[in-house]
């Protein structure tokens, strides 16, 4: 019988494995992502960054940086909208994507071939200086840890064999000490060294990062670990790197990191009040109107994003950014 592998190992080597030599997103794909759903997606998040460029003073050079860039679909749609719109910005910003994936990095030199992105591994070798994050459908995929209440103590959830095994946690982090019996507490520690880290990079040299996600906004029990294939649910431990895995983010916890790091915190919000304050519904229908035999998928798009019952209520936006910035677009009035 095999070793039992605890859950975040697993996660981590099963992405790590699943990304590597493919292109999952789209219709052909597992799963699709707002950027393949509407262009507008793409451009109000440029513009956004515009915009928190303008608040930042400016500065020139400015490092624009997108974690898990896909296709390179989002920051493609994103430059042609800052192009049109700020030119200034678009000189002043240098491109840093932060992909891991042979395949997926010779998608996105093909996409933004005129743009001259430096990839990275991992944002430690980013180099300094002020700087603006984009990061849509990032924290999902990263590892997670899960804890299951067993009276008065923490079990820690292993894979073994395709299922799940429960034994002592390796070490534990803080749990809470209360919770009912059979209570599942999902800890993602690589989200919150990401949040730490950028946390303490933004209040020292400036900037934001903006973080679009599915998740809750206040921490809770429950467990969320899913997985796609073919845009079908999946069993997550069955077929290690062969779907997509994923849980759900902890934003309460991703923005505590942050803060604790010296940055401060915008939000989060639902996606469908952020994105209709960036003008993603009146994009939409302006390139309805362009283009009118596109006009159903450009509006059915724009709903399926904002609408409460779409991608509006589960999907939510987080910033972390210098304390000095005023609110930032999309955050008003959170």
């Amino acid at each position: 019988m095999s070793t039992p592998e605890r859950l975040d190992r697993f996660m981590a080597r099963a992405a790590a494995a699943y990304y590597a030599a493919r292109d999952p997103f789209g219709a052909k794909g597992d799963f699709t992502t707002s950027p393949e759903i509407s262009q507008a997606f793409g451009e109000c998040l440029g513009l956004w960054a515009a915009v928190a460029w303008q608040q930042m003073g400016r500065p020139d050079p400015v490092l624009l940086v997108e974690l898990g860039p896909g296709r390179g679909t989002l920051m493609a749609d994103a430059l042609r909208a800052v192009t049109g719109v700020m030119p200034a910005f678009r000189a002043a910003l240098r491109l840093h994507l932060v992909e891991q994936s042979p395949a997926l990095r010779a998608v996105q030199a093909a996409a933004l071939r005129d743009a001259a992105p430096t990839w990275h591994d991992g944002i430690d070798s980013l180099p300094p200086g002020p700087a603006l994050i984009l990061a849509n459908e990032f924290l999902d995929a990263l590892p997670i840890r899960q804890f299951v209440r067993r009276g008065d103590d923490w079990r820690e959830r292993f894979v073994q064999a395709g299922a799940f095994v429960e034994a002592t946690a390796e070490p534990a982090p803080p749990l809470p000490t209360e919770a009912p019996e059979g209570a599942v507490q999902e800890i993602c520690e690589p989200a919150r060294a990401l949040a730490a880290a950028l946390g303490a990079r933004l209040a020292s040299q400036g900037g934001a990062a903006l973080f679009i996600d599915y998740g809750p906004a206040r921490s809770g029990f429950g467990e969320s670990l899913q997985a796609l294939s073919a845009h079908r649910a999946a069993d997550p431990l069955a077929s290690p790197g062969s779907v997509d895995i994923t849980a759900h983010v902890d934003f309460q916890a991703v923005a505590e990191a942050g803060r604790a790091a010296g940055a401060a915190v915008q939000g989060p919000v639902p996606q469908g009040l952020f994105l209709q304050a960036l003008g993603l519904v009146t994009r939409a229908a302006m390139l309805a109107r362009a283009a009118p035999a596109q006009a159903g998928h450009q509006l059915s798009a724009a709903q399926r994003l904002v609408a409460p019952e779409g991608m509006g209520r589960l999907f939510k936006a987080l910033a972390l950014c210098h304390p000095a910035l005023p609110p930032l677009p999309g955050f008003e009035s959170a």
